[in-house]
């Protein structure tokens, strides 16, 4: 016979989505374990209490994959193997009233905004003096760092806006003190994170202060990397590229979504800018830092996107030789501005269209990682896998990025610290190396 007592104070969490979820779910344990809560991360949750899932509602494969962890979850709860499933974030906030009605089975859904009540339920209490800890699911050598949080822009085709509300930065101040804790607790890489990292500051201070931000991480003794994520290209402040180009520890890296170049494209997904001032910004950001890796994330099928406009973004792409390079195939959200357009570009032909910009960025990463064959790079050594080490360049994020791979059986590195490596040899995604 099953003892509840034996795992009341178990609880396991499962995210979904990207690195602000996350975020999130870091700050959740964190405050579950100040609570002396048990608490695991995407682990065998047989022997846990609780499940609590941290769903993703941004395109129709993340609505699909959280939907999918639930139903697993559910049937988990019908055979006796967890007592009790909550659901939060982004799929939550977008859709609780139809999930209540589809998962009776679901003991409470929570918003991305809910944490004090989602903790209530759970038995626990919300602790203010815990604001900016939480419990690390990354290596401890490298956190994700959200700086805001929402977003104010009127991006036709995301429905983040609905998930995550306004724009709300986070003070300077507070930032720094939290950057200062995960510095001592080992921490040697900091991802910025935020729907809107260029908007930081305006809400706050009345005026873009990412620049500043930028300048008080970097004084942070012992923090070795800054990595700037999520840069949204119109009303982007030009200062933060000087700090950037200043400041040893700062990546000579952005990662700055710019979605499509067409002009039509662009005001059909208001997106403020156009392909002229697209193209002078990367001008802009490639002068003022001599060898940034530029990372950038396309859309492809967008509602009207004509065979000439996505040749248009192949041209581009082929001129402009991006660094790193994603894309998806446009999701008709219900509730975005684009939702009353017609979605009258074919799935397989959204497929077609994304796997031709990837085939032309794959020969770009070939030729850009060809030219680091005998050169010297500094790299954060990850983790290890069987037999060799794995790493990545100032130029690299995780999990999205290239990887440097070291022969394990003839060197030895520590997980955590940086190593300086000469690249031997290289493929489009990914290089070899060894000790300089």
């Amino acid at each position: 016979m099953r003892t509840k007592t034996l795992k009341k104070r178990k609880i396991h969490v499962v995210t979904l989505g990207c690195s602000k979820n996350l975020y999130d779910s870091e700050v959740l344990m964190g405050q579950l374990k100040a609570n002396k809560f048990d608490v695991e991360h995407e682990t065998d949750p047989d022997d846990a209490a609780v499940v609590v899932i941290n769903t993703c509602g941004f395109i129709d494969n993340a609505k699909q994959e959280s939907i999918d962890t639930i139903l697993r979850y559910a049937d988990a709860k019908k055979k006796g193997l967890v007592e009790k499933v909550v659901v939060t974030g982004c799929l939550s906030e977008r859709y609780k009233d139809d999930l209540i009605k589809e998962f009776p089975e679901v003991d409470d859904f929570f918003g991305t905004r809910d944490l004090p009540t989602l903790l209530k339920s759970l038995g626990a209490d919300y602790k203010h003096e815990l604001v900016g800890e939480r419990l690390l699911t990354t290596p401890r050598h490298f956190a994700y760092f959200k700086i805001s949080e929402g977003c104010d822009r009127p991006c036709s085709f995301c429905a983040i806006p609905l998930m995550r509300g306004k724009h709300v930065s986070t003070p300077i101040e507070d930032l720094v003190a939290e950057a200062r804790r995960l510095v001592a607790a080992g921490t040697r890489e900091l991802l910025l994170i935020a729907q809107d990292s260029t908007y930081y500051g305006l809400d706050l201070y009345g005026k873009r202060r990412l620049a500043d931000l930028l300048r008080a991480l970097s004084d942070v003794e012992g923090l070795g990397w800054i990595r700037l994520h999520y840069a949204f290209p119109a009303g982007f402040p030009l200062d933060a590229l000087d700090v950037i180009r200043e400041r040893p520890n700062i990546c000579k890296y952005l990662d700055m979504p710019l979605q499509h170049v067409s002009d039509r494209m662009l005001a059909s997904m208001r997106r403020g800018t156009t392909k002229a001032k697209t193209e002078a910004l990367v001008a802009s950001i490639r002068e003022k830092i001599p060898g940034i890796a530029l990372r950038t994330t396309l859309i492809a099928g967008y509602p009207g996107e004509t065979k000439k406009d996505h040749e248009e973004m192949l041209e581009w792409v082929e001129r402009t030789r991006f660094d790193r390079l994603g894309i998806f195939e446009y999701s008709h959200e219900e509730n975005t501005g684009a939702f009353a357009l017609k979605d009258d570009v074919p799935a397989r032909e959204k497929k077609r269209r994304a796997e031709a910009v990837m085939a032309l960025q794959q020969g770009i990463s070939r030729e850009i990682n060809a030219a680091k064959v005998g050169k010297t790079f500094k790299v954060l050594i990850d983790r290890k896998e069987g037999s060799q080490f794995i790493g990545r360049t100032e130029f690299d994020s995780p999990e999205v990025d290239n990887e440097v791979y070291v022969d394990a059986k003839k060197h030895y590195l520590r997980l955590g610290d940086f190593a300086d490596l000469r690249v031997t040899s290289a493929t489009e995604y990914d290089l070899t190396a060894e000790p300089a």
